[in-house]
């Protein structure tokens, strides 16, 4: 399985968000897989961000890395649930609730010493409209306090997949990775740290109004 998510991110995902996305991501190299359990927190507007997300990180690390994701989604049938947790790496989450913690499986992927990318407003909001930020990090930071979190913003791929839409528009795609954030132990000063930080990445990037 990790072979084929390698050859899955090299062949297929890189070469389209290249040649299709016109991709181009600032302060890549602050974008590292640590040594222990580590988050990535992303702004969330397409489906296309799981996978641009996951093939920033070198293909040596990419089998240490897992995507917070939706259930209903990616794990619509046998297939796309095989799919989605062996060849994008996904975490799949229960957004409806139901028995139990929906944030345990997270937990568990950071005590195995994973890089989780997480997506704190939730789920994906209209095109390049930034929504509020969920405290379920917040949640995640109480049971691992001592872990780092990455703030990335993305920009386009919510005008390149729209929710609602099967169909790709060619679009310039932008990322910008930010400095590691640490949990204080505050939970509103934390997210309150992680929407400045996006305000911050988004202003350096000065993003292009969709027209």
């Amino acid at each position: 399985m990790n072979i084929l998510r390698l050859l899955f991110y090299a062949l297929l995902v890189r070469p389209f968000l290249i040649i299709f996305l016109g991709l181009s991501t600032r302060n890549l190299d602050r974008l590292q897989v640590h040594d222990g359990a580590h988050l990535v927190a992303a702004n969330h507007n397409s489906h296309l961000d799981a996978m641009v997300l996951m093939s920033l990180f070198k293909l040596k690390d990419m089998n240490k890395v897992k995507l917070v994701a939706a259930k209903d989604y990616f794990c619509r049938n046998a297939f796309s649930t095989w799919f989605s947790l062996n060849i994008i790496g996904i975490i799949p989450i229960d957004r409806k609730g139901g028995s139990g913690d929906p944030l345990a499986p997270v937990i568990q992927a950071l005590d195995k010493g994973y890089t989780v990318v997480i997506f704190p407003e939730g789920s994906r909001g209209e095109p390049e409209k930034r929504q509020r930020l969920k405290y379920g990090i917040t949640k995640v930071l109480e049971a691992k306090p001592e872990i780092k979190i990455t703030p990335v913003f993305m920009h386009g791929l919510g005008k390149s997949l729209p929710r609602g839409e099967g169909l790709f528009v060619p679009f310039i795609c932008e990322i910008n990775i930010g400095e590691d954030l640490s949990w204080t132990g505050d939970r509103s000063q934390l997210i309150s740290s992680l929407e400045a930080t996006f305000n911050a990445l988004e202003q350096e990037m000065e993003p292009k109004e969709w027209l």
